[in-house]
Order: structure tokens, then sequence, then C-alpha cells
């Protein structure tokens, strides 16, 4: 398994885009993301923060399916 890096919810969102997510809506400071297999993504936008490992681990993983080095390769 790969390793996880700080990222901003900048980076986060264009590699999620590249991997099939698109828009759905945003709720104040969080942007929802939805692929055609109707797996839904939310991505907290705090400013120029870096997502914290736990959450941005939550992201990859269990919201959006993927591995961790596939995240990395996007």
């Amino acid at each position: 398994m790969g390793n996880l890096a700080l990222l901003p919810a900048r980076k986060v969102i264009q590699k999620l885009r590249r991997a099939g997510f698109s828009e759905m809506h945003q709720r104040g400071s969080h942007l929802y993301l939805g692929n055609e297999e109707n797996k839904t993504v939310t991505v907290p936008i705090h400013g120029s923060k870096d997502i914290p490992i736990g959450t941005l681990y939550n992201i990859i993983v269990k919201q959006a399916g993927l591995t961790v080095d596939e995240f990395n390769e996007l």
C-alpha cells in the first residue's frame, strides 16, 4: 500500500475528476461528487488547508472505492 500525502481539497477534487467523479452540488464548505456507479464522495473545502490524513483515507478508500495506489497514480 502506498503512502498518502497531505493535499489541499483542490488537488483531491482534480484527482477524483480524473477517476470519473463529477460535481453534484455543494452545501456550505462541502462539495459532493458522484460517478456513474452511484458512489457519492464528500470533500470538505476549508480554504487552502490540507485535508487531514484520516479524512483523506476515508474519502479515497471508503467513499470512492479506490486504493491509495490508484489515487496516487491519478
